[in-house]
């Protein structure tokens, strides 16, 4: 059975930082593309990040975190990884892991193309 297990959110200060973990069971990395949602208060979930299934493990960033924020997986303890610094209040909203098989190369920039999801951790970043 596959599932995604977020961690790490709590409440943090603005400019503070934050590692989100999605713990991956039921398969392995080496076949799925991983992106990292958002859904902010009254808002539509977001991708907001993206990493490829090659072991060279292509990244992209929305320009919202571009610089921010940094993707990552360690397939051998099967984790997907979301280091988020210099937070800003903006940034506040329920984080999702997600998965889909992946294909073509360019396919995992595609955020709507993402099927397998977590059940959220809420991140809050406020003074």
């Amino acid at each position: 059975q596959l599932q995604l297990v977020e961690s790490g959110g709590g409440l943090v200060q603005p400019g503070e930082s934050l590692r989100l973990t999605c713990a991956v069971s039921g398969f392995t990395l080496d076949y799925y593309d991983f992106g990292w949602f958002r859904r902010a208060p009254g808002k539509q979930r977001e991708g907001i990040a993206a990493i490829s299934s090659s072991d060279a493990g292509t990244t992209y960033y929305v320009d919202a975190v571009k610089g921010r924020f940094v993707i990552s997986k360690d397939k051998a303890k099967n984790m997907v990884y979301l280091e988020m610094n210099s937070l800003k209040p903006e940034d506040t909203a329920v984080y999702y892991c997600a998965a889909q098989m992946s294909g073509s190369s360019g396919w995992f920039r595609d955020f709507g193309l993402y099927d397998r999801w977590g059940q959220g951790t809420q991140v809050t970043v406020s003074s």
